[in-house]
């Protein structure tokens, strides 16, 4: 059996044997996720080079290789060491001197790497739980309400995103954050297909505090 397919097989690991379809398909919503947070940290530095330039010696590359480790081992003291939610609330702190782009995506960053159990690859005893990923998809659309409404003392944004050119705005962020509320979404109801729990649905009130990411 194992010599007509041994070209394959040199590709296959035993790991492989303890995962299911849905736990392919999780390890490939969370590889796309994270893909789009990068995507997303990227175009913020560059439309806010002034928060990269707030620690000398930062580099987009040095706040990515910072952020996306997986397992996630390390909390920062420029952030208070507070990661997930926390993190992201600490961005918008007006007396916040730290660097905001890197307090809202490492946070954006822990909270979706909460909601899929702080793991790094997924297997069939690996349970997700599905309001975990709906409520991380809602805490994502209350950060996008955040940074379009919340302003510093000064009336600013304590972040750029989306701008508005000779009447043309520029919608890139919100249709990065569109897709990473979809993907959420859509993995919350597949595991709660698989599991038969309810989601328990909630309606967003402006100005509403993040949900909780239990693990």
């Amino acid at each position: 059996m194992l010599l007509p397919g041994c070209s394959t097989f040199s590709q296959f690991e035993i790991k492989d044997l303890a995962k299911t379809n849905i736990d392919g398909v999780s390890e490939t919503h969370m590889s796309r996720v994270y893909d789009l947070i990068k995507t997303l940290t990227i175009k913020l530095y560059k439309k806010n080079p002034h928060e990269l330039q707030k620690i000398t010696g930062n580099t987009i590359n040095s706040r990515l290789k910072q952020m996306f480790i997986c397992p996630v081992t390390t909390k920062y003291k420029e952030l208070d060491f507070k990661d997930s939610t926390d993190a992201i609330l600490l961005g918008f702190e007006p007396e916040f001197k730290g660097d905001r782009v890197f307090a809202m995506m490492y946070g954006l960053y822990t909270m979706i790497y909460k909601s899929y159990n702080s793991k790094c690859e997924i297997f069939m005893f690996d349970y997700l739980e599905a309001q975990n990923l709906y409520n991380s998809a809602r805490n994502i659309e209350i950060l996008v309400w955040r940074l379009k409404t919340r302003t510093k003392n000064d009336g600013k944004l304590f972040i750029i995103t989306n701008s508005c050119k000779d009447g043309v705005e520029n919608l890139s962020y919100e249709r990065i954050f569109g897709k990473l509320i979809s993907l959420q979404d859509t993995m919350a109801q597949i595991i709660s297909n698989r599991s038969g729990r309810v989601i328990k649905q909630v309606v967003q009130i402006a100005g509403m505090a993040f949900l909780p990411i239990g693990i």
